[in-house]
């Protein structure tokens, strides 16, 4: 999507941090849910009982399924080459890595994709990027108030009151959710949205394979900031003889420097990603009716199904 049709997209905006979800569903719905043919469809179905949800507590006027169309973008690889490197189940000299994914998953996510694109639910990856950069680009594009799906830490960074942008959170599965906004982060971890990023690239993220600085954890990362404001004024910290570091710190941060120095470009989510030229609107009727009975048909997407139509036709 163009940046000047961004600009148009008033209403509130509800971005998907999809594979996320699916993972959530995957693992929140028992794999006893199955296609007529006996394939589990367990996190296709969690997901659209999630979506429906959603649709009917938060109301979005725009929604996005965010995709990763990479997973573990050589860029971020090159500056920290431990990047997710842990969860690699094959490596490939050109295109994305193989994600480790569980095999009752893998066959799922192709049809994740077609009934969304059935229903006519804007569904955007971009080469190159991960969903996160799709969402920190429609973030910063949007022109009213956005909703972050998503049951990912690291997209706190975008956490703004002023421009309306929160997230939401599932904490039990995908049953329960927490609204994340700046007093929430406030209250857990002493930082607004912009102080996340560094936060957890001080503290390290190992379900990223991120470092972090050693000796650094949470605690300690949020005292640093509360003093210094930022990642650049610890920096400047470090070097100036009379500011309030402990010797211990000062010599932590100053072995970490060249960790420090690539980081952030690693963690901050991407905010100019090419966006698709996509209508985002929420649908009120199948894109693909048709397409859409044959898809529940084969594989027994029933209730689940029904429900999310019911309620975006209503």
């Amino acid at each position: 999507m163009s940046c000047g049709m961004m600009r148009g997209v008033t209403g509130r905006l509800m971005l998907l941090d999809t594979a996320s979800l699916y993972f959530r569903a995957y693992f929140g719905v028992p794999d006893s849910v199955r296609a007529p043919d006996g394939t589990p469809v367990n996190a296709v179905r969690g997901l659209l009982d999630f979506i429906d949800r959603l649709v009917k507590d938060h109301r979005p006027d725009h929604l996005v399924a965010c995709m990763d169309a990479d997973w573990r973008p050589r860029w971020r690889v090159e500056l920290i080459p431990s990047y997710k490197a842990h969860r690699v189940a094959e490596e490939r000299p050109s295109g994305p890595d193989e994600e480790e994914v569980p095999d009752t998953l893998s066959p799922q996510v192709p049809v994740i994709g077609a009934v969304l694109d059935a229903l006519g639910i804007a569904r955007v990856g971009v080469a190159g990027y991960e969903a996160d950069d799709v969402i920190g680009t429609y973030t910063a594009r949007a022109g009213g108030p956005v909703d972050i799906v998503t049951g990912d830490r690291d997209l706190y960074q975008l956490v703004d009151d002023a421009r309306g942008v929160r997230v939401l959170y599932p904490v039990k599965g995908v049953g329960t959710l927490n609204l994340v906004d700046e007093a929430a982060l406030r209250e857990k971890y002493g930082v607004d949205g912009r102080g996340y990023a560094d936060l957890a690239l001080l503290r390290g993220d190992p379900s990223d394979g991120l470092p972090g600085v050693p000796g650094i954890g949470e605690k300690t990362a949020a005292k640093l900031l509360a003093e210094f404001g930022d990642l650049a004024g610890i920096r400047s910290a470090v070097d100036d003889p009379k500011a309030r570091l402990t010797p211990t710190q000062r010599k932590r941060l100053t072995e970490a420097a060249p960790y420090l120095a690539l980081a952030p470009k690693v963690v901050r989510v991407a905010d100019d990603v090419p966006l698709p030229d996509v209508g985002t609107a929420l649908p009120h009727a199948p894109h693909d009716a048709a397409a859409l009975d044959a898809l529940a048909d084969r594989w027994g997407l029933g209730g689940s199904l029904r429900r999310l139509l019911t309620t975006l036709t209503g």
